[in-house]
């Protein structure tokens, strides 16, 4: 299988095989190969259905049927390859030579990869694109870069303040806590402090405790699993309390959601019913609602637990068997690779629920989560000992 970008005779070319056969796409236009004139190009597929746009000009070759997934197991090339025998022959159509030129802004799958000297895992080769300490994208929030004497200098706007206009002007005199994130508020030319776990009040300097997690709409709780490396994968469960009056919400999402790639199984009201997801490999999402009686707005604790024996996938609510299905009766992926991360409630500040879940679930959740245990473990695992935000004490109001 590979994925390749690559220029032939003054055309852009994106080429894939996801193991059966080799999709070719071209650009109507040529770029213009004068040295200071910048393209924007996208490429990608969504399964084996492939698009290539350069500047805004949109080729896509539609999808027939096939392979939709890309297994492709080398390092990530940009510019050139270490070895030349590492390119497929079908996947360009001359002789593979490097690429002379200029690159920015490389963004995989939401993603920006970091063009540093020190980011890459490695390369040869390469210098700096403009000569100047300005580059690219230096000054952030639509600043504008000059060089002075041996440095630079940000010219800001007016909402933005800084070095390199990082900064909010709003959060320039921000009384939060260390513990915090000052979030700018322009509408009320203020800042509200967003506190991590373990701290609350509006400038999150009170410490607190709890057992019964809070979530308000903005939370999150992203809890890494120590015993990850033990467990046996085929053969993994969850089981949590929750109360919400909400119609809408993820309560529990096991799974790195780093890219659309990573297995996952997730728990969540969606049209005020229960909604479990499982994907155990090529993105196959395979959800499992139940409708029998609305879950949500009785402000009432449920109790939810998930078996996944391979493909087995059992569901209890409230301690009655709702839902067993097989979900693939081949057994083609048996195994939920979670990478031992647990989001409960949503995910990080500024990833909204509905993108990173690709619109399984519309909402973070808001209600409250106790008593999760993790696979056959004898002990709850301490929400109050992971990464997280906004998320407050749940015995008092």
């Amino acid at each position: 299988d590979f994925l390749c970008i690559s220029l032939v005779n003054g055309f852009t070319q994106l080429r894939y095989n996801l193991g059966d056969k080799t999709v070719i796409l071209q650009t109507l236009q040529k770029v213009h190969a004068n040295g200071h004139t910048w393209h924007s190009l996208k490429a990608g597929r969504v399964g084996n259905e492939g698009y290539l746009d350069l500047d805004g000009i949109n080729i896509t070759q539609k999808a027939s049927p096939g392979m939709n997934t890309l297994d492709a197991h080398t390092d990530f090339f940009v510019g050139g390859v270490s070895s030349l025998n590492l390119v497929n022959s079908m996947a360009i159509e001359n002789e593979p030579t490097g690429f002379t030129g200029c690159i920015r802004e490389i963004v995989i799958n939401n993603r920006e990869l970091k063009l540093t000297a020190t980011d890459p895992k490695g390369g040869a080769n390469v210098g700096d694109c403009d000569g100047t300490v300005c580059g690219y994208a230096v000054c952030k929030n639509s600043g504008t870069c000059q060089v002075e004497n041996s440095g630079f200098f940000c010219s800001c706007p007016q909402e933005w303040t800084g070095t390199t206009c990082e900064q909010s002007i709003y959060c320039s005199q921000n009384m939060c806590g260390s513990q915090a994130l000052c979030i700018p508020q322009p509408s009320t030319f203020s800042y509200t402090c967003v506190c991590a776990l373990g701290w609350s009040g509006k400038y999150c300097d009170s410490k607190i405790k709890f057992y019964i997690a809070k979530f308000v709409g903005n939370s999150y709780i992203k809890y890494t699993d120590p015993y990850y490396g033990k467990r046996d994968l085929q053969y993994s469960r969850i089981s949590v309390n929750f109360t919400t009056n909400q119609t809408e919400g993820l309560i529990v999402w096991m799974g790195k959601s780093e890219d659309e790639d990573n297995d996952f199984l997730a728990i969540g009201i969606a049209n005020g019913t229960l909604k479990v997801v499982i994907n155990l490999g090529e993105r196959i999402s395979v959800p499992l609602m139940h409708s029998k009686y609305f879950t949500c707005c009785d402000k009432r604790w449920h109790f939810v637990t998930v078996v996944q024996n391979q493909t087995c996938i059992k569901v209890y609510l409230d301690e009655e068997l709702i839902l067993f299905e097989d979900i693939d009766p081949q057994r083609k992926y048996t195994a939920l690779n979670y990478g031992g991360i647990c989001y409960f409630g949503g995910f990080e500040i500024g990833r909204k629920v509905n993108v990173v879940t690709t619109g399984l679930f519309q909402k973070e959740f808001i209600g409250k989560i106790k008593d999760v245990v993790l696979f056959q473990d004898s002990k709850k695992i301490q929400l109050m000992k992971a990464e997280g935000y906004n998320v407050y004490d749940g015995n008092s109001e």
